[in-house]
């Protein structure tokens, strides 16, 4: 096919395709969308070896998704966490492993946020290995909070539609 008008005439562009479009860790499914956002953003920065960016932006994520885990502050009828639980990301998750608000087999690995979280934001020292770390906390805990859940919801749903009665 031959034509002789500039392929702009035809397309809308939108932007360049170029390092970012070589992202290789898409986002866990069913993510609100203020995570899954910042997720894309942190999982384009690792992708082009920006890793104290990356682990800003998954360190984001985390701080999204765990902070609608904390109790009502005006709720005194359960266990509160200290202001500084509450609004330091470590610490909070440290709060919310004791309280079995997030699953213990992640305990473990949520070290790479007490260790390394704050270094890509304010000290600029993570390395790729760190960066690892904190993307495969950030995707477990994602994946557990809102993809597991979600998924179990909709088979529940496919099943109840099998067992419709008909008509």
């Amino acid at each position: 096919m031959s034509v002789k008008t500039s392929l702009n005439d035809v397309f809308e562009v939108d932007r360049y395709i170029g390092l970012r479009d070589n992202v290789s860790s898409s986002p866990p499914e069913h993510l609100p969308q203020e995570i899954e956002a910042a997720y894309k953003e942190g999982a384009a920065c690792y992708s082009i070896g920006c890793y104290n960016a990356a682990g800003t932006m998954f360190r984001l994520c985390l701080d999204f998704a765990s902070t609608p885990l904390l109790p009502d502050a005006n709720n005194t009828a359960v266990k509160q966490p200290t202001k500084y639980q509450r609004f330091n990301l470590g610490a909070r998750l440290a709060w919310l492993f004791h309280e079995a608000i997030l699953p213990a087999a992640l305990k473990d690995l949520a070290s790479c946020i007490r260790e390394d979280g704050n270094d890509g934001a304010h000290a600029g020292t993570l390395t790729k290995a760190e960066a690892d770390d904190i993307l495969d906390f950030t995707s477990v805990l994602l994946e557990r909070l809102f993809t597991e859940p979600k998924k179990l919801e909709l088979a529940e749903k496919r099943r109840l539609q099998r067992r419709k009665p008909t008509a």
